[in-house]
């Protein structure tokens, strides 16, 4: 039987990463990813929001994207899978840790500040939006003289 170990998570950064190089040369990087949810209290109706802090570890080149791109406060969407792991803290007491190890990341939200040219640099590699038309007030359409198909503005040429 097959077995799964996959977490997705969307959250904002709670810090920039932190990113070393192993000795092998191989790229790692580390962040805290916070999800909040909210929910209503039974008793009282008062709206209660939870956050939960996650660490997130990216490897290779995805420790490199997260490393340039990736800021505090940033919303990000993570894919991975959970590793638990235990260790003596320096007061020699034992804990243990739930860490992520990340294997897809999108960045969320705007691309403003992250790396992208500006329009006025960047020797042209960005195109420029299309312009903005203003928008148009509701136009009504005459009633329809017969019973409408839901097939009336089709196209007749049909492909196939």
């Amino acid at each position: 039987m097959a077995s799964v170990n996959k977490v997705i998570l969307v959250g904002n950064c709670g810090r920039d990463p932190e990113i070393r190089y192993l000795p092998s040369g191989q790229a790692v990087a580390n962040v805290s990813l916070a999800t909040t949810s909210k929910r209503k209290d039974k008793n009282s109706g008062e709206l209660i929001e939870e956050t939960q802090w996650h660490r997130i570890t990216f490897f290779d080149r995805l420790a490199e994207i997260a490393g340039e791109y990736v800021k505090k406060g940033r919303p990000i969407y993570v894919e991975g899978r959970l590793v638990y792991r235990k260790y003596t803290d320096k007061d020699g007491v034992e804990k243990s840790a739930t860490d992520i190890i990340a294997t897809e990341m999108q960045l969320l939200g705007s691309r403003e500040g992250m790396g992208a040219p500006s329009d006025d640099e960047g020797g042209g590699q960005r195109r420029a939006a299309p312009p903005q038309r203003p928008a148009a007030a509701p136009q009504r359409q005459p009633a329809p003289s017969k019973p409408s198909t839901g097939f009336d503005d089709m196209d007749d040429d049909i492909p196939f």
